[in-house]
């Protein structure tokens, strides 16, 4: 998949004002075909995200679709920076209608796939600089990321880029893991820090933050007071055995209201019968129902962003994991505004 080019950045210089006036007739030209998805048979063609079009930045879009293949912010099992291909792949045969739900997203919104950011394997503060930086130029554009990770460490930058055009957002972080630890071996950016970043910057309205689906091991009974403190709501995984989460998301709108908002679901949230590909797998996790119900639960909140993060693809060779996550990707895609429902 080709680099994303965000919008200040060309390939190319026009040497004149015709060559100039030529390329945005193409470019306007290729605005009319974003939503058309590919007609060839699922497993032909270039491998885009839910086969929409590959364009080269975020001029003209309402949301796109961009990788950020990184995992070097992990701190057990690596994998993650392979999760945008097999994600892309695995989507080839979702959409373009959200039967259960009614949203009709390509008739509504302008969507593209613009491709992977540029990013450091090697250095991870100078990669999650590199993050902030090119979603900063694509936010500014007016256009929503849905970012395919990748590690939860791109999570921080993002947090940064939508900060600093929104402010101090609101956050559904749906999650095995709070990811609040302040510092971890002594790093204090990596896959299980980017929200204690986050509020060490306030660059969340924490009185609208909610974690759902939070379980398994920490290092002691007071791991989660220093968020609760500011005003996190946790859920944990348990709290959300055998029942609908339809009445929490009902709270969620309610508390959230009109602020613009965060989607993080990093997908070890989800148990590992459901999602067996990931690097930290936690058992008694949400099923796949419950996960709709969440995504779909935001539909009217102010979604200026989102993410899904943590699929390892080695960690499972079936590719259920990935296709999982392409699936949650486009009712993330569904519940964006300005969607059309029928």
């Amino acid at each position: 998949m080709s680099t994303a080019k965000v919008a200040s950045k060309r390939k190319t210089k026009c040497p004149d004002e015709a060559t100039a006036d030529k390329n945005e007739a193409d470019r306007n030209g290729k605005r009319c075909k974003l939503n058309q998805r590919s007609d060839l048979p699922f497993p032909a063609g270039i491998c885009t995200m839910l086969r929409l079009p590959w364009v080269e930045n975020a001029d003209g879009l309402d949301a796109c679709f961009v990788g950020i293949p990184i995992d070097h912010g992990t701190s057990y099992k690596t994998g993650a920076r392979l999760g945008p291909r097999h994600i892309r792949m695995e989507s080839a045969h979702i959409g373009p209608y959200n039967a259960p739900t009614g949203a009709d997203p390509y008739s509504s919104i302008q969507v593209a796939d613009i491709g992977d950011l540029r990013v450091n394997t090697y250095n991870l503060e100078k990669c999650c600089k590199q993050i902030k930086e090119q979603l900063g130029d694509i936010i500014k554009t007016g256009c929503r990321p849905l970012v395919i990770g990748g590690d939860h460490t791109l999570s921080y930058p993002l947090v940064q880029s939508l900060a600093e055009r929104y402010g101090p957002v609101a956050m559904v972080h749906v999650d095995a893991h709070s990811d609040c630890t302040w510092s971890d071996q002594g790093e204090k950016v990596a896959h299980a820090t980017p929200f204690a970043r986050a509020l060490e910057e306030d660059l969340l309205d924490c009185k609208k933050v909610f974690q759902i689906g939070i379980r398994g091991c920490t290092p002691g009974p007071d791991s989660f007071d220093w968020q609760k403190k500011k005003g996190f709501r946790i859920i944990p995984a348990k709290d959300c055995w055998y029942k609908s989460l339809a009445p929490v998301m009902k709270n969620v709108r309610e508390v959230i209201g009109d602020t613009p908002t965060y989607i993080c679901f990093d997908i070890d949230a989800l148990d590992p019968s459901c999602a067996p590909g990931t690097g930290f797998r936690e058992i008694g996790g949400l099923t796949t129902s419950q996960a709709q119900e969440i995504i779909r639960g935001c539909r009217g909140l102010n979604i200026v962003g989102a993410d899904l993060v943590e699929v390892c693809p080695p960690m499972d060779p079936s590719g259920l994991t990935a296709e999982t996550a392409a699936r949650i990707l486009f009712e993330m895609l569904c519940v964006l505004p300005g969607v059309k429902y029928h």
